[in-house]
């Protein structure tokens, strides 16, 4: 993927314009993490970028992006430009397109972000991100407190970044964020979830966590219930947001919902229980046992002796009952599966064809 990206740089410089890959996937390089998004930023307009490359696209928005596919890899190519005015202190609204590299980079977030490459994989540092990196240290491009009221989701970000990369947050982010944390109630609660979500999924997200609840984020994000993920081990999304009970506020899909719900009604249940087992399934018992603290192999090894795990596995059809019983099809049918389905679990009936009709015979 570097390859094929350094080779668009190199056709973009042929044509006597500055290309360069910058940001995240320049971070992640130095880091030693594997990244597979990358940008480009050049001095060319979007127009003279699809004169270079013919199959190349606009985005649905206009943000001076076009998208390049080369070799089944989507790179997005960027002009170098100014960001003029904001609105509801998130979206640019006004740019200007500009042929200075440094200009471009002090508009964006963090340090860590402004971070180039040239065609030949030279590493470009014009505002000290290498240090931040070595300090460990997530630290604005200029003044924190002016970037969060710019766009109130680089306060997120910031803990995201954090939390992924397991670096401090400096001194003037902290106060920035402290100032304009309110502006948080502005953003959309589906920007919220996305930076939540992959703050909740990185192996660091207690840190995270912690993070939230020092800077008193908790409350601005409505998710009063954040401190009782520390006190549980839970590393599924899906459990910590039933911890947070807010789908009420937040967007979650319909397979969503209904995971928390299941898992919401399991965590009052013994999850060890055979007949809560198989109604519930392994992972909404597992989820809901790692919520409790509890110890999962143990959850496991009585899944694993459950004697069905669904009705599809009882040792008999719906045909040979009929013909059993020497009846059509009807109601009946179902109160006996769930009479057997029953027995089994409970273990007062082996799951044997032979022993099923002889239980069938005796009562029906």
């Amino acid at each position: 993927m570097l390859e094929e990206a350094l080779r668009l740089l190199k056709k973009i410089n042929d044509y006597s314009y500055k290309a360069y890959i910058v940001g995240g996937f320049v971070r992640d390089y130095i880091l030693g993490i594997e990244s597979n998004d990358i940008d480009i930023n050049t001095d060319a307009t979007p127009k003279q970028i699809r004169e270079i490359f013919e199959d190349s696209c606009l985005p649905s928005e206009d943000y001076g992006s076009v998208t390049v596919i080369s070799k089944g890899i989507r790179f997005e190519i960027t002009t170098f430009r100014k960001e003029l005015s904001y609105v509801n202190n998130r979206k640019p609204v006004e740019i200007e397109y500009i042929n200075n590299l440094y200009e471009d980079l002090i508009r964006r977030d963090f340090t860590i972000n402004t971070l180039c490459m040239d065609q030949d994989g030279k590493i470009i540092d014009m505002l000290e991100g290498k240090k931040d990196i070595e300090d460990k240290m997530i630290r604005t491009v200029g003044d924190a407190s002016s970037k969060f009221e710019e766009d109130t989701l680089r306060i997120l970000r910031a803990i995201r970044f954090a939390t992924i990369l397991n670096f401090k947050l400096s001194e003037d982010v902290i106060k920035g964020i402290e100032k304009n944390k309110e502006l948080l109630h502005n953003l959309s609660y589906y920007r919220k979830k996305e930076e939540l979500d992959k703050i909740f999924t990185s192996p660091n997200y207690k840190n995270g966590i912690k993070l939230l609840l020092e800077l008193g984020l908790d409350e601005i994000l409505e998710i009063p219930n954040l401190h009782k993920v520390l006190d549980s081990n839970t590393t599924s999304l899906i459990g910590i947001w039933s911890l947070l009970n807010v789908t009420d506020k937040y967007p979650f899909n319909k397979n969503e919902l209904e995971l928390i719900e299941k898992i919401n009604q399991a965590v009052k249940l013994d999850n060890k229980d055979f007949m809560n087992l198989y109604k519930y399934g392994l992972y909404v018992n597992s989820v809901a046992g790692e919520i409790k603290n509890e110890d999962i192999k143990v959850i496991t090894a009585q899944y694993v002796k459950l004697p069905i795990k669904s009705k599809k596995d009882i040792d008999i059809d719906s045909k040979t009952i009929m013909d059993m019983l020497n009846k059509k099809p009807g109601k009946y049918l179902k109160i006996i599966y769930n009479d057997i389905e029953d027995k089994i679990i409970n273990g007062q009936l082996d799951n044997k064809k032979e022993e099923i009709c002889n239980y069938i015979k005796e009562k029906y």
